[in-house]
């Protein structure tokens, strides 16, 4: 927790249209994106948003289907808090952070399509591809959600899959290896309220002092593809609208960070 001090610093610096360090209220803080970084993963990606840290790893196995959805692949997302990312994680059961956090980038990915799942088919009802997402936050200094996204888009599109061949029923692996098909590249962007201010990519201090959090997951067309709303705190309807606005234009810029990474 920060003193009554400092978090009246913030607030009134974030009144002012000011940030303590030194960003504009829509301004992200430095990002970094690695892809290729886990050897026995098919695909995988570390982002460093200023001093958060998200690791994700993508597995791809062969598995059944689910029974509504028989000509599709499976996509699982999990996400885990290192204890040493924060004092706040601690090891057991997933808390409601981690919960929330892996669905949150869950929908986002389904809502949008990202991936051609009607592809990942091998035999119908039988047999697909399950693509498992997993997250790894290794240092927490604010905004999860942000950067857990980019990464989990990044890896999957670093990801390869090996190929399969169908023979008499029976699925035999080639030796050969084939990009993750994928039509969609969703984003997403999250504010604080903070002092009736939204403030893009909170950091952890700014978190502590937020009234509500908003999330708002675009498509590679600029569509709202998922929304997620946390903190105690109300919206108006007009600030929702103001963070759309602005979100739409950021996610385009931080698309282009992953895409020509």
């Amino acid at each position: 927790m920060i003193s009554r001090i400092r978090q009246k610093q913030i607030s009134q610096m974030i009144a002012s249209g000011k940030r303590l360090d030194g960003r504009g209220l829509t301004d992200y803080r430095p990002i970094k994106i690695e892809t290729g970084i886990i050897e026995k993963a098919e695909g995988s990606a570390r982002v460093l948003m200023g001093r958060t840290e998200v690791v994700v790893g993508v597995k791809v196995e062969l598995g059944e289907p689910f029974p509504d959805r028989p000509n599709e692949g499976v996509l699982t997302v999990n996400s885990e808090f290192v204890p040493l990312a924060s004092p706040e994680f601690e090891a057991g059961p997933p808390s409601e952070e981690s919960i929330e956090l892996a669905r949150v980038i869950d929908r986002g990915i389904r809502e949008s399509q990202a991936i051609e799942l009607e592809k990942l088919c091998l035999i119908p009802g039988k047999k697909v591809y399950v693509i498992f997402i997993d997250i790894y936050v290794l240092n927490h200094d604010g905004n999860l959600i942000d950067a857990s996204a980019l990464a989990s888009l990044a890896a999957l599109i670093n990801t390869k899959i090996p190929v399969y061949v169908v023979e008499n029923g029976e699925i035999k692996k080639t030796s050969e290896y084939m990009p993750l098909p994928m039509r969609n590249y969703p984003i997403a962007i999250t504010f604080a309220n903070i002092s009736d201010k939204l403030v893009i990519d909170p950091w952890l201090e700014e978190e502590e002092i937020m009234n509500a959090r908003l999330t708002i997951t675009f498509d590679k067309d600029g569509r709202i593809c998922a929304i997620q709303k946390g903190g105690q705190g109300a919206l108006t309807p007009q600030q929702i609208i103001e963070a759309a606005y602005i979100a739409r234009e950021k996610a385009e810029e931080l698309r282009m960070l992953v895409v020509k990474n």
